[in-house]
């Protein structure tokens, strides 16, 4: 990482009322060992599922042949020679943007058809040169390549988002890309460091929101953001032998970024070794979670086992947790996820308790519930996760 920052890119969408399956496909694939990423936005003609299947093709080819730098205008050209062409409207049968970033600025983007990226630096929207590339019959794509800079941030969105109240008394031609400019800005500037997945976020329920809250389209917003990686600590059970409570705390103590601690256990041995108060917050009780917990130091405190079991669920299920009722669970699942570099350490000492087969089986093993949250953070979320068991 030569100018050091981390892409964060996440995405949100809604599917068009009255449809189950996501006619937009934003796909994202980290090539690690080139320190690079790429981001497929890709738009199925139409709605529901022969819309997501043609968009999941496109967004899966598209990946592909990018990350093996085939030349744009022939990864351009095997992709649309392999979709269907509707024969009334004499189009493609998906749109799509490509994003090519690596980690020491360079960025390709190739787009076709999807309403053109916006790109924020200094939380100012700047105009990006793009080259025409034009594929015969088919039309025209579209190529930009420049460098990017920490705190850039790039938004693609389908036309479900451009065109989002379309119709309607107060925006009769649609929202339109400057609409979606003016609430990008917006955001930024109430909250400069606001996170690629809540920026997403708040675009998508824009769109929605002028649609009458029923999406006349599917609706889809991907956001890249490259800033300075934010760090997080999560520790959990105690240590193998007693003689490392010390430098369990110590660890604690010493480290910079957020902190969590799971397990009743585990925040009373940092208390005692810190010379701290543990304090159980009554308030947060739920029926399905223990409480939170108060500690001078940590950004949350909560029950071991139970709570890492549930989030392992929710990150796996696809982590929609402004949706769900807040908890202990939602609370470290969006820690987490506005999270890029994240340390696990797990205690290896036995919670026999955790192992009665007559207990519930979300009871896992406290080392088969930290590799499960630590994979799926790796795989579905592109987190950098480093994973020690003391």
């Amino acid at each position: 990482m030569s100018q050091g920052f981390f892409i964060e890119a996440e995405h949100a969408n809604r599917p068009k009322h009255g449809q189950r399956a996501q006619g937009d496909v934003f796909l994202t694939h980290k090539v690690r060992e080139e320190d690079r990423l790429v981001c497929v936005l890709a738009d199925g003609l139409g709605s529901g599922v022969k819309a997501s299947v043609l968009a999941t093709l496109t967004a899966t080819m598209a990946a592909r042949y990018i990350e093996s730098y085939m030349d744009v205008r022939t990864a351009a050209e095997v992709i649309l020679r392999t979709l269907p062409v509707c024969r009334e409207r004499r189009i493609g049968y998906s749109t799509f943007t490509i994003v090519d970033l690596h980690t020491d600025g360079d960025c390709r983007i190739i787009e076709y058809g999807n309403p053109p990226f916006l790109f924020l630096r200094n939380g100012r929207l700047e105009e990006m040169e793009r080259w025409p590339v034009v594929l015969g019959e088919r039309g025209e794509l579209a190529f930009s390549r420049f460098q990017c800079s920490t705190g850039d941030r790039l938004a693609l969105f389908s036309d479900g988002v451009s065109q989002a109240g379309m119709g309607e008394p107060a925006t009769p031609l649609g929202w339109g890309v400057e609409g979606v400019a003016r609430c990008a800005q917006e955001a930024v500037d109430r909250e400069p460091q606001i996170s690629a997945r809540v920026l997403a976020t708040r675009v998508v329920h824009r769109a929605c929101g002028a649609d009458g809250g029923r999406a006349k389209d599917d609706i889809t917003c991907g956001v890249i953001y490259c800033r300075k990686p934010r760090k997080l600590l999560l520790m959990t059970g105690p240590p193998f032998a007693r003689d490392k409570d010390a430098a369990l705390a110590r660890r604690f103590d010493e480290f910079e970024g957020r902190k969590v601690i799971c397990g009743g256990v585990t925040a009373r041995i940092v208390a005692r070794e810190l010379k701290r108060e543990v304090q159980i917050d009554l308030a947060t009780v739920t029926d399905d979670l223990p409480p939170l917990a108060r500690m001078a130091g940590a950004d949350l405190v909560t029950e071991g086992a139970i709570t890492l079991s549930r989030v392992a669920t929710l990150l796996d299920q696809g982590a929609e947790t402004p949706a769900l009722k807040p908890n202990a669970a939602t609370r470290l699942v969006d820690l987490l996820l506005d999270s890029d570099v994240i340390e696990l350490v797990a205690g290896a000492s036995v919670n026999e308790a955790h192992q009665d087969p007559n207990l519930p089986v979300e009871l896992d093993i406290r080392r088969n519930i930290v590799k499960r949250i630590a994979g799926l953070l790796e795989a579905k979320y592109l987190k950098k996760v480093d994973v020690k068991f003391v």
